[in-house]
């Protein structure tokens, strides 16, 4: 789902947050996580690739405040995720993307309410060259003329090659390699979904294990483009910014905080952690302390030195609310 609750007086709110994803500043209306007694037990999170490392940070910083707490994390794939919460393996489902609607009703069915979603970053789902790529943008439809088999986006041929997007020299007959994700990622489904406007990847498409294989791919390929959140840049590739011919004039955005939260950035996201809470019951305790110190400033500030966007104060209230 792309983020449009971002109006204008969000943004005027937003103090201390600067415009670009590489400094970013957590807003300062977040809040300080205070460590509580009582809390230990075992958590276990199964899920998003995404999320990988993100919850490794989270957990480490959590273990400094209740040490006794062992938490496992094991990410292979926002597909993961509903069935490990639905069969009761898992306490944590970190996704990148939103259960399906199939995935959720499994889930309700089981326990005859629907899981919690859980907010906990903002992502930029970066489309990234080769640091030596000198393409200055792309629109949605060109990437979908890339990516997919159909072009449901409009372009009105499929693109094969780098002269086909304008470059010219050496590059220009070279075709272009395509990397992405595989089938079990939440990434590959959001992909899927907004850059290829519900259409079929190319069989061409090189699937790769988890995000950082992708932008390692792309990074020893000069001719190469693939897909990954904005967290795992490296300084081997490039992220392309962005238009789509059908809003804002065909205006190009950067993968920024800004423009992801203005909704200009045509392919922002949040990330997410489900979990099973019964309306009817009391949330279990050792979860919503987790949960709390992701949201708090503690955990938003792990958000931004793992190369992704916070959630602002706003945005963080509204999640604490479903704890209760």
């Amino acid at each position: 789902m792309r983020i449009r609750i971002l109006a204008q007086t969000l943004l005027a709110a937003l103090v201390g947050v600067t415009a670009t994803a590489q400094n970013v500043k957590v807003d300062p209306k977040v809040s300080t996580y205070k460590k509580v007694s009582g809390i230990n037990g075992n958590l276990n999170s199964i899920g998003s690739d995404t999320l990988n490392n993100l919850m490794a940070y989270w957990v480490e910083g959590f273990n400094k405040k209740y040490p006794n707490v062992k938490i496992q994390v094991e990410g292979k794939g926002s597909t993961t995720a509903p069935p490990a919460l639905i069969e009761g393996t898992s306490q944590l489902g970190p996704m990148s993307r939103e259960m399906k609607s199939e995935e959720a009703d499994k889930f309700e069915k089981k326990f005859g309410y629907k899981p919690t979603k859980v907010a906990v970053a903002i992502d930029t789902l970066a489309v990234f060259v080769n640091k030596n790529n000198p393409i200055k943008s792309l629109s949605m439809q060109q990437v979908d003329a890339i990516f997919s088999k159909g072009r449901k986006g409009g372009h009105a041929k499929d693109i094969k090659t780098w002269g086909e997007l304008g470059l010219t020299g050496e590059a220009a007959n070279k075709p272009i390699s395509l990397y992405g994700r595989n089938s079990a990622s939440g990434t590959y489904g959001y992909f899927k979904e907004h850059a290829l406007f519900k259409g079929d990847y190319k069989d061409s498409v090189k699937e790769q294990p988890g995000s950082s294989s992708v932008v390692q791919s792309v990074g020893s390929d000069r001719y190469a483009i693939g897909y990954s959140g904005i967290g795992y840049a490296t300084s081997g590739v490039r992220a392309v910014p962005m238009s789509d011919e059908a809003k804002n004039g065909g205006a190009v955005f950067e993968a920024t905080y800004a423009n992801a939260l203005s909704g200009k950035y045509p392919l922002s996201r949040y990330l997410y952690i489900y979990i099973n809470k019964d309306p009817k019951k009391a949330i279990d305790p050792l979860t919503r302390e987790f949960l709390k110190f992701v949201l708090s400033k503690e955990g938003q500030e792990i958000v931004v030195k793992d190369g992704f966007l916070p959630l602002t104060a706003k945005m963080e209230a509204d999640e604490i609310a479903k704890l209760n």
